[in-house]
């Protein structure tokens, strides 16, 4: 077995070993396998796995349209639900919603492939440009939307259907948010997010600032001064720091910074990674970067979580898939120092960790992994900068059923609200559904009453 150099480096593979590691995921079914796919579906009347769609989308009917023959037709069912079908056909964990409810699951333990059907159908209605939407008539009104991820895209979209201009005003380069920068790159290929933006915003009437920060470039008060509502789906903007003697060693990262890095990147052969390479956390971001760490060609890559296997936020199936690629995951391991050679991160010491009395303890107990690369996915929380007079509720902006905030005009969505699931999927309904709720607002106000939820 080669030994990889120590330390962080660029270029540990050749072209055609990127390219083999970081191909799609789940490829696009062919039309036979589509076929084959959607028959398996018995088209239940109550479908249980319509209803653990956050989305509520009608499953069986587009997986019926794909049957028979009308794949047109499945892809305007999925939009008409969640106009980011597309990402979330690839990035939604269906393991643990839609497809774990599934029938089939009952008699042969595995579901019909819901999530590569729904790919499989949008795909084809992105290629082929089909636009089933069209603003309404102009309602000479205006909204400001605040966040260009899913949120803010499925809350704009839905609002340029009912006939009201939008801007949205994001803080990056491009639109798209973790879609764009905070996906793993083998969960996405070929530019997918931005196909997708580009797709979502042609409809018309939406036009996109980007550069601007809340806080920074502008006010909420602003914003209430220029449009006739506001919408918040700025995400979540800071991440939890380690917080251990040693954690701004060079070579301790942030697990999102490098995974925006990754996709960014115009070759995966510019992504320096260690031959040791240690990650801090049990959520998607960890098994993310933890993956991707070992197909950038890292030796060795260790997940370190807190506490048990059955508590990791990250599913069983991403779980498997981490260990699939070569990246141990131990258990009951939290944190306590990061060592450095001459610099540079050497090793990082755990404590051993048990549950007492319904209390996560430590043991007193120590274990040193050696690393040369430590990336922490110890989570986010929401940035306030810009926030003012906006109430908060458990650290994310406070909402009520429809989406207001304690701000008359301004709703908020995804993951900077209460009940926000750190979810795409999740995150489009919360947009969508506080876009209905704008639209009944401003119908109200033009018609001099008083909006009803």
């Amino acid at each position: 077995m080669r030994r990889l150099e120590p330390g962080l480096k660029a270029g540990r593979l050749d072209a055609a070993e990127y390219a083999k590691n970081f191909s799609d995921l789940h490829p696009r079914l062919g039309d036979h396998e589509a076929l084959v796919a959607s028959d398996r579906c018995y088209f239940c009347h109550d479908a249980p796995c319509m209803t653990a769609c956050p989305t509520a989308i009608d499953i069986p009917m587009f997986i019926r349209q794909i049957a028979t023959g009308n794949a047109t037709g499945a892809a305007k069912t999925i939009f008409d639900q969640n106009i980011l079908g597309g990402m979330c056909a690839r990035v939604c964990p269906t393991e643990t919603l839609c497809e774990e409810a599934c029938v089939r699951n009952t008699a042969e333990e595995r579901p019909v492939e819901i999530g590569r059907l729904q790919r499989y159908a949008t795909d084809l209605a992105i290629d082929e440009g089909r636009q089933f939407y069209q603003p309404a008539a102009s309602s000479g009104r205006s909204v400001a939307v605040v966040g260009a991820g899913p949120a803010g895209l499925a809350c704009a979209h839905r609002l340029a259907m009912h006939g009201h201009r939008v801007t949205i005003y994001d803080h990056r380069e491009k639109a798209g948010g973790l879609n764009e920068y905070g996906i793993a790159a083998y969960k996405a290929t070929n530019d997918f997010a931005q196909t997708e933006v580009d797709y979502v915003l042609s409809i018309g009437n939406i036009d996109v600032i980007n550069g601007e920060m809340l806080g920074r470039d502008f006010t909420l008060a602003d914003l209430q001064a220029k449009h006739d509502a506001v919408f918040l789906g700025t995400g979540l903007g800071n991440v939890n720091m380690l917080g251990i003697p040693g954690a701004d060693i060079n070579g301790v990262a942030d697990a999102v910074e490098f995974i925006a890095n990754l996709r960014e990147a115009t070759s995966k052969g510019d992504v320096p990674v260690g031959r040791d390479v240690v990650v801090i956390g049990g959520g998607m971001t960890a098994i993310d970067a933890g993956v991707q760490a070992k197909l950038l060609g890292a030796e060795n890559v260790t997940i370190c979580y807190r506490r048990g296997k059955e508590h990791m936020n990250a599913s069983e199936f991403e779980q498997d898939l981490a260990a699939s690629k070569g990246v141990t995951i131990r258990h009951w391991l939290q944190p306590k120092e990061v060592a450095h050679h001459h610099g540079h991160v050497s090793a990082i010491t755990f404590e051993y960790t048990h549950v007492e009395n319904g209390m996560m303890k430590g043991t007193g107990h120590t274990a040193e992994i050696k690393a040369d690369q430590v990336l922490v996915a110890i989570g986010q929380r929401l940035d306030p900068l810009g926030l003012d007079g906006v109430k908060l509720e458990g650290g994310k902006i406070a909402i009520d059923a429809d989406g207001r905030t304690s701000l008359p005009g301004v709703w908020a969505g995804g993951d900077c609200a209460a009940g926000g699931k750190d979810l795409t999927v999740s995150a489009v309904a919360m947009g969508r559904d506080a876009a209905e709720s704008i639209n009944r607002s401003l119908a109200a106000a033009a018609a001099g009453v008083t909006a009803v939820a």
